[in-house]
């Protein structure tokens, strides 16, 4: 096919072949039928070019699904919508922590830990049963950007400090028993060496394979309020400021829409969109 001979270039400016497959994959993870990805796929294939970018492709596949059904199109735009969250890191903590809490974690955001040498502060801490995990997040506001070996082995460090002191403390009522370092980017090979070898946890956008972000994202249901096809970007950020992070929150929150004077019609329509996204998990 001739198409599979066509180069394409990466956010990271790498040029790679395109992937028919790859591309019905990510539609796929969207929920929406055969026959409409197959009409994207077509659709697609016959406007690309040599040196074309992923975001080209991307933005006419989106386009594409939007015009079918926006919560498939929210579903497409996940990796996007994570980017979404900054410029700080804080929504994405918040954003992990909701992860972990509706996986049966108890969690606190932010709180500082007392090492053996010095102190610390910590994204997120997080119980379940007699453990206690503590989880440092990378975030990155750009595509391209991967965690390299560094990450790991300073943030092992501050875990070794950290544990030493929280299980000589009888206080707690816990052991620590894991320190994870999520990313919503990728972790080069040698991060993930190491982290296997010194026994860190990582979770990125696609690792680890089955468990990565993504697949927990959909399982749970947890989208980002970013995804949202109807929210503006001004609406987007006034709800990340009032802790409104994720999707599910803001069906809780409906206040929050008439805040910022949203009409009944479009309220409707916000509100449609997400509780689709919500329910519609992949199984």
């Amino acid at each position: 096919m001739e198409n599979e001979s066509i180069d394409i270039t990466k956010s990271s400016g790498e040029r790679v072949k395109f992937s028919l497959s790859k591309l019905r994959t990510s539609l796929k993870r969207t929920g929406a039928d055969k026959k409409t990805i197959d009409q994207i796929i077509d659709k697609v294939r016959d406007e690309l070019y040599q040196g074309i970018s992923t975001k080209e492709i991307y933005n006419r596949a989106f386009a594409l699904l939007k015009k079918k059904k926006s919560y498939f199109a929210s579903k497409y735009k996940l990796k996007k919508a994570i980017y979404e969250l900054g410029p700080t890191g804080f929504p994405f903590e918040r954003f992990v922590g909701a992860i972990l809490k509706y996986s049966g974690y108890k969690v606190k955001i932010g709180p500082i830990l007392q090492g053996k040498c010095v102190t610390h502060e910590i994204d997120v801490v997080a119980h379940k049963g007699k453990e206690t995990t503590i989880i440092e997040c990378k975030f990155h506001g750009e595509q391209g950007i991967n965690c390299n070996v560094k990450v790991p082995l300073y943030i092992h460090s501050r875990y070794e400090d950290v544990k030493a002191h929280w299980n000589a403390n009888k206080k707690n009522g816990t052991s620590l028993t894991q320190g994870w370092v999520v990313t919503n980017t990728r972790f080069s090979e040698d991060a993930i060496q190491y982290s296997n070898c010194c026994g860190l946890y990582l979770l990125s956008w696609d690792y680890p394979e089955n468990n990565a972000l993504k697949d927990r994202i959909d399982r749970l249901g947890l989208y980002p309020i970013t995804v949202s096809t109807l929210l503006t970007a001004r609406e987007k950020q006034f709800l990340l400021s009032r802790n409104v992070v994720l999707c599910r929150e803001l069906i809780h929150d409906k206040f929050y829409l008439d805040h910022l004077g949203v009409s009944e019609v479009r309220k409707e329509k916000i509100l449609n969109e997400i509780s689709q996204l919500c329910t519609m998990q992949n199984h």
